[in-house]
């Protein structure tokens, strides 16, 4: 087995600049907002671990029942010698298709990128022991503005999983995509994991579980704030909300002030007025069509080869070409 590596492009005081930037133009904005990357530190990964088993929240079971069902036919069609995933995390997904990548005979190795060094260097330490013959290279790094530091060399196949493209919102897909596209070769693929448009009575209980885990994990960001920036909220006395945006065609989660408030950021030095009842946007998850997908994808550079859907078409997970 060979020992993995670990290519290292983003390190703490990184974060914390990228963090002071997004907390300053977002507390200071009309309306304000903050990112929902700030919602996971140690604690924030561990909420949202409870929240995939929620019974409100299909999502991450959706897409791994999916991914089981038709990940033997993607390996099929990818024929990848280099699986990279994006925002890897655990790499818990990922275990199936790396199975069935190496069943189909070319994969060599597997690139998870993900912000977090010790969740990367866990799956790299972990994936390395269950597939002893697969080269393992993490790349710690923000996917939105670090594609071109993915390693180069062999046939790859780019994996983006989890819904996670609906946190962008259209101009921000649009320059992802582009950036994806930028960096493979013609005939290299990605593949993306994307929530369907669906009924809102199914949708919003998903972002607002009647055990109130979803409003803890969207208080935490406030958690972040006060530990990192020396901030003074009260995350108690902000309200989760969770609504769906059928124009726009996503859902928005926010925290709602529930009194007037002046809230203090030292390392920012501004102060910060939040009335009674004002909102803050924290997170929106976009939904899609897959019409939609396939015509944002087509504008990137990509022609769509299958897209799969679950028997109830909450989730589907598309493979794209490389023009």
């Amino acid at each position: 087995m060979t020992a993995p590596t670990l290519e290292i492009h983003l390190t703490d005081a990184d974060l914390t600049e990228a963090l002071r930037a997004d907390a300053r133009r977002g507390l200071t904005s009309d309306p304000k907002t903050l990112p929902p990357k700030w919602f996971y530190d140690a604690r924030g990964s561990e909420l949202f671990e409870e929240i995939t088993r929620l019974p409100e929240y299909y999502p991450t079971r959706t897409e791994r029942a999916l991914l089981e069902r038709v990940v033997g036919e993607i390996a099929r069609i990818a024929r990848a010698e280099v699986l990279v995933e994006l925002g890897a995390g655990s790499a818990a997904k990922t275990r199936l298709l790396l199975s069935a990548l190496s069943s189909a005979g070319p994969l060599k190795t597997y690139v998870p990128q993900d912000v977090s060094e010790s969740a990367l260097r866990g799956a790299a330490d972990q994936v390395s022991v269950e597939f002893p013959g697969l080269a393992v290279h993490g790349v710690v790094s923000d996917f939105t503005d670090t594609l071109h530091n993915l390693p180069r060399g062999g046939r790859r196949m780019i994996a983006f999983l989890g819904g996670t493209i609906g946190n962008l919102i259209p101009a921000e897909r649009a320059e992802f995509l582009a950036g994806v596209a930028a960096v493979l070769e013609p005939g290299e693929q990605l593949l993306l994991g994307a929530g369907l448009v669906i009924d809102p009575a199914v949708l919003v209980p998903a972002y607002d579980d009647a055990a109130g885990i979803t409003a803890e994990f969207n208080r935490n960001v406030l958690h972040v704030l006060n530990s990192r920036l020396r901030a003074d909220f009260d995350p108690d006395a902000f309200r989760h909300i969770a609504l769906w945006d059928a124009e726009h065609e996503w859902i928005e989660m926010r925290l709602e002030a529930t009194r007037d408030m002046t809230v203090a950021v030292p390392d920012l030095d501004i102060t910060v007025e939040f009335a009674r009842g004002e909102q803050m946007r924290t997170e929106i998850s976009a939904k899609f069509r897959p019409q939609g997908l396939t015509a944002e994808l087509d504008a990137a550079g990509f022609d769509t080869e299958h897209i799969w859907t679950d028997p109830d078409d909450r989730f589907a997970l598309i493979l794209a070409a490389r023009r």
